[in-house]
């Protein structure tokens, strides 16, 4: 069986920060990288994506497939610095749901605009293929099922399931909770291996935050519980979180749910680790990217 797996390259949420004290979880903005042996999705083109970008040059692969949650900053960040999108003969296939705003084109072009960035949209134009998927949308990426479903943001916001030889890794992130469990989210995580979720605040914390789009590691610990999903994985860290309080945050959640992890930049999940144990092993060395996207969008 071919391993469906997530590897993180930034998690937080927000703003990108750098501090001494958040060494060990990172502090770029959402990107992860989902992959089976012959396909990879990057999912969310935070500040993270630079890097990604960078490995992807020198290990000579040519397209690039990225999914957006949304258009926030934290999100889209780093396509402006994902070097592939500058180098003719590379495709970079950008997709995500309705923002509610503009055309995605259109929303593309004004990461590439004076006075803000000092390269034109036109430059790029050439390598990027976009596409508005819609709400309800399932559809083929390589050899992955993504089925995406709208959240409850202040803006459109959309979640994913990845599917895989009967592994599944769902991401959902930018989502605040209700007073009972998401029914839309229990749907899209029913039964997965791993549950990538917002947890920027605390249950302290929420009380102060509410309608601001984001949710806690409670809130997830309940909806993973419903959805039958084995792994949580506590995702888009507040910027101001350092690594002691996101390990003692990760230590509360895993009291109350077996097996919970935060996220770390570097860090790779395998689904099927999570099928077989409730605290499955973790790795923090990134691998290889040595091939090619063989289907896109």
């Amino acid at each position: 069986m071919a391993n469906l797996s997530v590897r993180f390259l930034g998690v937080r949420g927000s703003i990108a920060t750098s501090h001494d004290a958040q060494r060990l979880v990172g502090g770029n903005t959402a990107c992860l990288e989902i992959c089976t042996d012959e396909t990879r999705i990057i999912v969310d083109a935070g500040t993270g994506l630079r890097t990604l970008g960078n490995e992807r040059l020198a290990a000579g692969i040519k397209h690039s497939t990225i999914l957006l949650s949304h258009l926030h900053w934290d999100h889209v960040a780093g396509l402006p610095f994902f070097a592939p999108i500058y180098i003719p003969g590379h495709r970079v296939h950008i997709a995500t749901g309705p923002n509610g705003t503009m055309p995605l084109e259109q929303a593309m072009q004004r990461l590439f605009v004076a006075p803000f960035f000092p390269v034109e949209y036109a430059t790029v134009a050439e390598q990027l293929v976009l596409r508005e998927l819609a709400p309800r949308e399932t559809f083929m990426i390589g050899d992955i099922t993504v089925t995406m479903a709208k959240l409850n943001h202040p803006d459109p916001v959309y979640g994913f399931r990845f599917e895989h030889d009967g592994q599944t890794i769902v991401y959902a992130t930018d989502t605040e909770h209700y007073a009972c469990v998401d029914p839309t989210l229990k749907k899209l995580a029913a039964g997965a291996d791993i549950l990538i979720y917002d947890a920027q605040y605390t249950p302290a914390e929420y009380p102060s935050k509410v309608g601001w789009g984001h949710s806690t590691w409670a809130a997830g610990a309940d909806l993973a519980r419903a959805a039958g999903v084995p792994q949580l994985v506590l995702f888009h860290h507040d910027p101001d979180r350092t690594d002691v309080q996101v390990a003692a945050i990760e230590a509360d959640a895993r009291a109350n749910l077996p097996g919970t992890v935060a996220a770390r930049e570097g860090m790779i999940l395998l689904a099927n680790d999570a099928q077989s144990m409730s605290a499955p092993s973790v790795s923090v060395t990134p691998v290889a990217n040595n091939g090619q996207l063989t289907a896109l969008i």
